[in-house]
């Protein structure tokens, strides 16, 4: 296989910085594709080792493409995941005035980071989504567009200069990268690792979410995404998007998932993989009674009871 990655390009986007931080990306060629599905279907066919995408924004939750992505289609799997910070810059040809402006571009996940600042400096501006925040910047660059929300770093790249600069609506803003490739064995857990699934509810009935989100809770798993995605089946048909604190090694995690197995229509399993937002040291205790070692004892009474050893 090419010891390539694929990622969301052109050069320039804020998915090509996050993944720089990764270690392995100094020894892979990094490779930008059109799009999401570009980049994570270049994984499917053997033509990457693996596919860097975002997949959540702190300010509106799950990114949609690369969920449904994720969801449909031959199985992939999560490796690591990246944290990064965001704040935009708005690229302009050299000598463009803000009164000049009247279209900007940005990828559909800047909108939301951006929407506020929009309307108070540039009420009139006629936003037009593009693939990515850097594919923008080249259209500024061609003259498509006046204007584009991208990362500072973009101007140099694509000749332009940054009007204005440190533009978001929401402080702290934060965007998960994700690096995805073909299903194999997780890596070992670390102590502070997250579990992503995909869910299918068998039937709809009162109750329903809650039996699903009942397997997590009864063994003191915490989830940290929830996120209902269309199946394309009709109006009200829905599959779940979950992350969940734990590791498919930890027992509670595979008692939960075998659980969930036993109810659903389907299960997809995302992966297994480190947390980018603590260290194994940082991770919360597990709750009283949902330790490996509790589960393995309940596990020797059970057996001893079945043998009439107890």
């Amino acid at each position: 296989m090419p010891a390539s990655y694929a990622y969301l390009g052109p050069e320039g986007t804020f998915t090509e910085v996050a993944l720089r931080t990764l270690p392995e990306a100094a020894t892979r060629e990094l490779i930008p594709y059109v799009s999401v599905q570009s980049a994570l279907d270049a994984v499917r066919a053997g033509e990457a080792e693996a596919a860097f995408v975002p997949i959540e924004n702190s300010v509106e939750g799950g990114i949609t493409t690369t969920l449904d992505e994720l969801v449909a289609g031959e199985p992939l799997m999560i490796y690591r995941e990246v944290l990064l910070s965001i704040t935009f810059a708005l690229l302009v040809r050299p000598g463009t005035k803000l009164a000049d402006i009247k279209t900007v571009s940005a990828h559909p996940a800047a909108q939301p980071q951006v929407r506020n600042w929009l309307r108070a400096h540039l009420p009139d501006a006629v936003w037009e989504s593009a693939a990515s925040n850097a594919d923008a910047a080249r259209l500024v660059q061609e003259g498509r567009y006046d204007a584009a929300f991208a990362g500072e770093f973009a101007a140099a790249r694509y000749g332009l200069e940054a009007l204005e600069t440190g533009i978001h609506d929401a402080e702290n803003a934060q965007t998960r990268f994700v690096l995805v490739g073909r299903p194999a064995r997780p890596a070992a857990p670390t102590g502070a690792d997250k579990t992503s699934v995909v869910l299918w509810q068998r039937d709809d009935h009162p109750g329903a979410l809650r039996d699903l989100l009942g397997e997590f809770a009864s063994r003191g798993i915490n989830l940290m995404l929830l996120q209902s995605r269309p199946t394309g089946a009709g109006i009200g048909n829905y599959c779940f998007c979950i992350d969940a604190e734990g590791h498919i090694a930890d027992r509670r995690v595979a008692e939960a998932l075998m659980g969930l197995r036993r109810i659903c229509l389907q299960v997809r399993f995302l992966g297994s993989y480190p947390r980018a937002d603590i260290a194994p040291g940082e991770a919360r205790p597990t709750p009283p009674g949902t330790s490996d070692e509790e589960f393995m004892a309940a596990a020797d009474w059970v057996a001893r009871c079945q043998d009439g050893r107890f």
